[in-house]
């Protein structure tokens, strides 16, 4: 079956831009939540208090979250007023920028507490521009495929936080093993930092080859594009809104879990090193890789919603088996808790992008997407690995984290039942190919 474009070149150029842009990105945005979980704390906010350290560098992770419905808002209306292409290139531009800089900063021991507002501002600046990228990467793909395989599709963008992942553990685990101890905390932190600039010229030259979507030719032919898309879907869905917006935060913490804080907790209370942590965390993550469009293209075939509410389910008793599975201080075990963790979240984030968009009305799907992508990020990612070391040094057991996953998974089940099918007559008039 061709492309409702009828070029199934061009649709496969999207996926990979789309891929590719996300994975370049949050290869950036991972390489600090690793570095965060393991190094920033004494780098930048040195006390003699671990815990306390720690969660200074656990909250500037929070405000790259919390930085990214500024993204949403901005690069969200220019996306449904401008369109896809640009506004992507824009936000890997942005991102690539702020995370080369975050590698030649000075730390506390250079420039005292100047270094800390520094790394907050290039953190808030990454988070920005990654509230602008994942609904323009979304309809990226999604928007040049069939409908009836958008899960398929729009899967590619969320391949790239697996695949970034993998690639930003890969380069600082790498770096750990050639480096000492004290190179790697002195230097060798910063060339995974460094190397963002080549990337994001890899992304850049893949993007700026590709032509605008089919659906939002269409919508310009038509004049429908909306003057204030903001406000016309907090006006005329929010309904939608809500329901995008519960859905993704049980995924978001559970991706927190066990991926960042993980890293803390394997070193705090188990036997294991920082690099049995990053090494389980990679096999999980090189799973992702394939599962995420396997799953989006589950979702295709059968309900994308009840797929979603099995995985949630799945996600919020996770925790209660896995602390158990590691406390013996077992790689084995670890790796293998950490691997079907991400299976499960794979199951959530592979179909989620489809799910969310589909939501909004075409002509509104950046802005109505990117809203709900980065205020569920604030409400779940955000605090996330900071409630999880408050809740793990006040209560002294990980049943209070398990507790906490599972209270988001509540949340994301509610959103499953306000979510909508997508309606097939409204997305085959919006994918009819532009004249």
């Amino acid at each position: 079956m061709t492309s409702p474009a009828g070029d199934r070149r061009s649709l496969h150029k999207a996926f990979a831009a789309s891929l590719s842009g996300t994975a370049l990105e949050w290869y950036d945005f991972a390489a600090y939540s690793v570095a965060a979980a393991t190094i920033f704390g004494h780098l930048f906010f040195p006390s003699e208090d671990q815990l306390a350290s720690t969660m200074a560098a656990f909250s500037t992770y929070a405000v790259g979250y919390l930085a990214r419905p500024l993204g949403g808002f901005l690069f969200g209306r220019l996306g449904d007023v401008l369109g896809r292409k640009r506004i992507l290139v824009m936000t890997l531009v942005l991102t690539g920028v702020a995370t080369f800089l975050i590698g030649v900063l000075p730390t506390y021991e250079n420039i005292g507490g100047f270094a800390a507002v520094l790394l907050v501002a290039l953190r808030f600046v990454q988070g920005v521009g990654i509230g602008g990228e994942w609904g323009g990467a979304v309809l990226l793909s999604s928007e040049f495929g069939d409908p009836g395989k958008r899960g398929f599709w729009a899967s590619a963008a969320q391949i790239g936080p697996p695949a970034g992942n993998l690639l930003a553990n890969g380069v600082l685990a790498v770096l750990a093993a050639l480096l000492t101890e004290d190179q790697f905390n002195s230097w060798g932190w910063r060339i995974a930092f460094l190397l963002s600039g080549a990337l994001v010229g890899f992304g850049l030259w893949i993007r700026l080859k590709l032509e605008e979507t089919p659906v939002f030719k269409k919508i310009q032919e038509r004049g429908e594009r909306s003057s204030a898309p903001i406000s016309e879907v907090f006006r005329t869905e929010r309904r939608a809104l809500v329901a995008a917006v519960l859905i993704r935060v049980c995924p978001d913490v559970l991706y927190a879990l066990f991926t960042v804080f993980v890293l803390t907790y394997v070193t705090t209370h188990t036997d294991l090193s920082r690099g049995a942590g990053l090494a389980a965390v990679m096999i999980g993550s090189a799973f992702q890789l394939v599962l995420m469009p396997l799953f989006g293209a589950l979702s295709d075939r059968v309900s994308r919603r009840k797929l979603y509410l099995v995985a949630t389910i799945a996600a919020g008793i996770w925790p209660f088996v896995f602390f158990p599975m590691i406390s013996g201080g077992s790689f084995a075990m670890l790796a293998i808790g950490i691997v079907l963790a991400l299976v499960i979240h794979a199951a959530l984030y592979g179909p989620q992008a489809a799910l969310v968009t589909e939501q909004f009305s075409p002509r509104l799907r950046y802005t109505g997407s990117s809203l709900a992508y980065t205020l569920a990020g604030v409400i779940g990612g955000a605090p996330a690995p900071l409630l999880f070391t408050a809740l793990l040094a006040g209560f002294d057991t990980w049943v209070s984290i398990g507790v906490y996953l599972l209270a988001t998974a509540v949340v994301s089940i509610i959103g499953v039942v306000l979510a909508r099918d997508p309606d097939r007559e409204e997305e085959a008039a919006a994918m009819e190919p532009a004249r």
